[in-house]
């Protein structure tokens, strides 16, 4: 006689192979979904829906001349602002990730230059050795003379390892009496990070 049902539960034991319709998994995880990762093999990964990580932070007050980074007189902002996910941390000017991830990064500069001024530059630098070296990745010029100019500056970041992958905001001036803007209330010069998504 031919069985109609089968005891699923009571005459099965460990996994059922996915040659065989099952899933090769004893149990999943809440909040994640099954794929392939060969042809008889599943495993179940985190499914990420939307941004996992944005945050903004600006300079609180402004200062005159360069800045080697610029390393003090940061803080998130806190004006009509909510984050997304975990915050970005920093510690004299040095911004660490909150995780690994393909980061975009955006930064504002609001200067006021010296009638002088022939070739300011502003700058996100990137280090992969922990802050022990920092090369460019990405410039700009702010416009204007002897007055108030801004400029605005971009570049994606593969963040791989939150313990060495850094960035750092400098400040490069001609002229040492040149100044850049900040403010407590308003955003005149900070960067924005944006998670795109995974390494």
């Amino acid at each position: 006689m031919a069985l109609s049902k089968i005891d699923v539960a009571n005459m099965l034991t460990g996994s059922t192979p996915v040659a065989n319709g099952g899933t090769g998994l004893t149990s999943g995880t809440s909040g994640q979904f099954l794929k392939f990762t060969g042809s008889t093999t599943l495993a179940s990964n985190a499914i990420s829906e939307g941004i996992e990580v944005a945050g903004q932070w600006r300079l609180t007050s402004s200062f005159t001349g360069d800045a080697f980074p610029i390393a003090s007189n940061w803080e998130e902002v806190d004006t009509s602002y909510s984050r997304v996910g975990s915050a970005m941390t920093q510690s004299s000017g040095v911004f660490t990730f909150p995780s690994t991830g393909i980061y975009l990064i955006l930064y504002q500069v609001n200067v006021e230059l010296n009638s002088s001024e022939s070739e300011p530059h502003s700058i996100i630098d990137f280090s992969v050795n922990s802050g022990s070296n920092f090369a460019g990745l990405a410039r700009t010029s702010p416009g204007g003379t002897d007055d108030w100019g801004g400029s605005f500056v971009c570049g994606i970041f593969d963040v791989t390892n939150v313990s060495t992958h850094k960035v750092q905001f400098v400040q490069d001036f001609t002229n040492g009496s040149s100044q850049v803007k900040g403010s407590s209330t308003i955003t005149y010069t900070g960067a924005t990070f944006i998670k795109l998504g995974d390494t």
